[in-house]
């Protein structure tokens, strides 16, 4: 293993931070909406995000968005682990490339969220997320990536559809992702889980997860209040008129 002190890495850091962060300012939602002659952002709920994107084209449509978002989170962290496989900070055991993938992808929902392209005015982050999760996981063991499929199809999905409550069902899938790498972070350096760069994985894994929970503050509110709009997976698939006609 190749050791890498901070002195190295610093100026990585802020490349990949403000790489990252520009990539999540592109808004796939916004880009599709156009190529269909619509604003996305004054229609429906006014949200640049795939559940908006569904309820109005359809979700095929919606489908082709969550993959667009999906690849924007995960594609620049699994670029960032190949680019430091193998590498590990200096005097510890713990990967570089545990803590970049999520060092990326927190900038990717930062900008995705808060996008200066856009007056800060983004989407809630629950794809790329999702995605980042995904294709990082996945690169821990090829099995991984058909684990990950089953729990985004049958677990996330399927909660929806039973509860038809999109907002909680994304929320609940990114927390259980998280879990997931928390506790292979956590066997995997069981030996030295007060170090520094450990705690900053950890970091990472909460820094993704409160964001995007705090993107959807106010979904929750009106799901407390028993408000929240409920989000059908076979009304989604007919589109807008398919949801006027149901």
């Amino acid at each position: 293993m190749k050791e890498l002190a901070f002195g190295q890495l610093w100026y990585w850091f802020l490349l990949m931070a403000v790489l990252c962060y520009f990539i999540g300012c592109f808004n796939f939602a916004v880009l599709i909406a156009r190529f269909k002659h619509k604003d996305v952002r004054k229609i429906g709920s006014g949200n640049p995000g795939t559940m908006n994107i569904s309820r109005e084209f359809g979700l095929k449509v919606g489908l082709l968005n969550f993959l667009l978002d999906a690849c924007k989170g995960g594609v620049p962290a699994v670029i960032s682990y190949f680019i430091f496989r193998g590498c590990v900070f200096a005097g510890t055991g713990v990967a570089v490339s545990d803590f970049t993938r999520y060092f990326c992808g927190v900038f990717v929902i930062i900008g995705h969220i808060w996008p200066v392209t856009m007056k800060f005015q983004g989407g809630k982050g629950i794809a790329s997320t999702l995605g980042l999760f995904w294709m990082s996981i996945s690169c821990e063991n090829p099995w991984y990536i058909l684990i990950s499929l089953v729990v985004l199809l049958f677990g996330i999905v399927g909660f929806i559809a039973l509860t038809e409550y999109g907002s909680m069902g994304s929320l609940l899938g990114v927390t259980g992702f998280s879990l997931w790498q928390g506790v292979i972070f956590y066997l995997r350096y069981i030996d030295c889980l007060a170090g520094v760069w450990t705690v900053m994985c950890f970091l990472m894994l909460f820094a993704l997860n409160f964001l995007t929970w705090f993107a959807h503050r106010k979904n929750l509110v009106r799901l407390f209040a028993g408000e929240e709009h409920r989000t059908s997976v076979r009304k989604l698939s007919h589109g807008k008129r398919g949801m006027k006609n149901m």
